[in-house]
C-alpha cells in the first residue's frame, strides 16, 4: 500500500511536469548540457524519476517515521497517561497536539503579517510549529518522570509500613493494603493496582513484576526481587525492608546534592542563553530604529536567526554537560 501511494505520488509529479509549457529560448544562443539534451520537460522527468526511486527505495523508512511523528506521538502519550493513572479520550489529544504545532504557528504568522513582517514571521512560525510538534513527548516525559521522583521519595514510608505490618503479623497483602489506606499517591495507585491485580487472580509475584515495568527504578527492583526471592525461600521481610529503606536514604540524599549542582550549572546556562536577547532589548529600548533593522532589513533578519541557533545550540550543549546521571 505504501508503495503504491509512492508510484501515485511519482504519475502525478510527471504528469505536472509535462503538463507546462516550455521555456522560452533566450535570445542569445546558449549551451547548457542537461537543458539542451534533455529539454525542460525531460530535466524535470529525470528528476522525478530519481524522486521516485529514492522514495520507494526507502519508502518503508519514510512512512515508519511519518506514523511515529503522528499516530506514533498520540499513542506514545496516551501510553504514558495510563501508567500515570490520567483518563484522556484519543480524539482530545490529537485536537491539543494539532493545537500546539499548526495552531500556535498560523496564530505567530497572522501576528506577524499584521505587523508587516512577513519573512520573518515565516521563520518564527516554522520554529514554534516545530517546537510544538517535537515538545509533547518531552513534556510528558518531565511528568513521568517527576511522578516517579514523587514515588521514590514515598517509597521509604510505604517500606516503613510495610515492614512494620508484618512484624504486626500481618500477611503481605494485608500490609500493601494499610500502604493504600495511609499514603498518597502515586505509591498508593501503584499498590492499589497490586491488590486489584490480586484480586482478579493474578499472582502476587506477577502483580509485583507489573509494578516493577510500570515504575523503573532501582529501589523497584530491590524491593520486587527481595519480596519475590524471600516468598519461596523464606525469611525476615522486615529486616530486608528496612536494609532497603536505608539505601534509598542514602541515594535520595546523594541525589539532592547531585541535583543542587545540576542546578547551579542550568542557571548559568540559561544566563548565559538569554545575555544576546537582554542585549537586544537593551538596544531597542534606547534607540527603536536600531532595532528596527534587524528585523526589517535581511542582514538583520539573518544574524537574528544566527543569534537563535547558536544560542539554542549552547544551551543544548551546557544541558548535556551539567545533566549528572547517578
Amino acid at each position: 500500500m505504501k508503495k503504491i501511494i509512492t508510484l501515485i505520488v511519482f504519475i502525478l509529479f510527471v504528469m505536472s511536469a509535462y503538463a507546462q509549457d516550455a521555456a522560452k529560448e533566450a535570445a542569445a544562443p546558449s549551451f547548457y548540457l542537461l537543458n539542451d539534451v534533455f529539454g525542460s520537460k525531460g530535466l524535470l522527468a529525470v528528476i522525478g524519476i530519481m524522486f521516485f526511486f529514492a522514495t520507494y527505495r526507502y519508502s518503508p523508512a519514510i512512512f515508519s517515521w511519518i506514523e511515529d511523528q503522528t499516530f506514533g506521538t498520540r499513542d506514545y502519550i496516551l501510553q504514558k497517561f495510563e501508567i500515570m493513572h490520567i483518563e484522556v479520550a484519543p480524539n482530545r489529544v490529537t485536537i491539543v497536539l494539532l493545537a500546539m504545532s499548526f495552531g500556535a504557528g498560523f496564530l505567530i504568522l497572522g501576528l506577524f503579517v499584521l505587523m508587516g513582517m512577513i519573512i520573518l514571521g515565516l521563520f518564527v512560525a516554522s520554529v514554534i510549529t516545530f517546537v510544538g510538534w517535537k515538545a509533547p513527548r518531552p513534556i510528558v516525559d518531565y511528568l513521568e518522570q517527576r511522578r516517579v521522583k514523587l514515588y521514590q521519595t514515598q517509597m521509604v514510608d510505604a517500606l516503613n509500613l510495610l515492614a512494620n505490618g508484618i512484624r504486626a503479623g500481618l500477611s503481605m497483602p494485608q500490609a500493601i493494603g494499610m500502604v493504600v489506606d495511609e499514603l498518597p499517591p502515586p505509591v498508593s495507585q501503584e499498590f492499589n493496582l497490586i491488590l486489584q491485580q490480586a484480586k482478579i487472580g493474578v499472582p502476587l509475584e506477577e502483580a509485583l513484576e507489573n509494578l516493577n515495568k510500570r515504575v523503573k527504578t532501582q529501589d523497584n527492583e530491590m524491593f520486587v526481587t527481595s519480596v519475590n526471592i524471600l516468598r519461596e525461600t523464606g525469611g525476615n521481610l522486615a529486616e530486608v525492608f528496612d536494609t532497603i529503606v536505608f539505601v534509598i536514604r542514602e541515594r535520595v540524599r546523594l541525589q539532592q546534592k547531585i541535583e543542587t549542582f545540576i542546578a547551579q550549572g542550568m542557571f548559568q546556562g540559561l544566563v548565559i542563553f538569554a545575555m544576546p536577547y537582554a542585549q537586544i532589548a537593551i538596544n531597542g529600548s534606547s534607540d527603536t530604529e536600531y532595532l528596527r533593522l534587524m528585523f526589517t532589513t535581511p542582514v538583520g533578519i539573518i544574524m537574528f536567526i544566527l543569534i537563535v541557533i547558536f544560542s539554542g545550540l549552547g544551551l543544548w550543549v551546557i544541558t548535556k554537560i551539567v545533566n549528572i546521571k547517578v
